[in-house]
């Protein structure tokens, strides 16, 4: 990949581990599309099973359209970027459109272990992470400035 992967998108957000840099599109009449791309810009650690949500939301906060999507490979090394696409078959009466993301990241600080106490093999368990975009496709918040 050439230049700078991050180039060109409009938005971004960020988590302690995470940057996610994306544009909104309506590619034909019914569709809206998400497209980005996940950035490991300082994890030692890598991010696994990175999973994304889409929901269209009406003017009472009801979800009334929804897609989902992850990344095509488990981890997220350190400067590592992967980019991904959602393409959400909108109801038409969506007043907004939310973002959830959420990984698998364990803290290096924090050591969770996972299995019984005692004698034996020890394994670091993966905390759940989960993030909320709200309005990812809003003129004015979540913007690169």
């Amino acid at each position: 990949m050439r230049g700078d992967p991050t180039a060109g998108f409009t938005n971004r957000v960020s988590s302690n581990q995470v940057v996610l840099y994306w544009h909104c599109t309506r590619p034909e009449p019914g569709i809206l599309r998400v497209e980005g791309v996940a950035h490991n810009p300082w994890s030692s650690q890598g991010i696994r099973f990175l999973e994304f949500d889409l929901v269209g939301v009406d003017d009472r906060d009801r979800q009334v359209s929804a897609t989902s999507a992850a990344l095509p490979a488990a981890l997220l090394w350190t400067n590592e970027v992967s980019a991904f696409r959602l393409d959400l078959k909108t109801a038409g009466t969506e007043t907004r459109f939310d973002l959830y993301y959420q990984y698998r990241f364990n803290d290096a600080n924090g050591r969770i272990f996972a299995g019984p106490p005692g004698a034996g093999a020890r394994r670091l368990a993966q905390q759940l992470r989960r993030f909320l975009v709200r309005d990812v496709c809003s003129e004015t918040q979540h913007l690169i400035r």
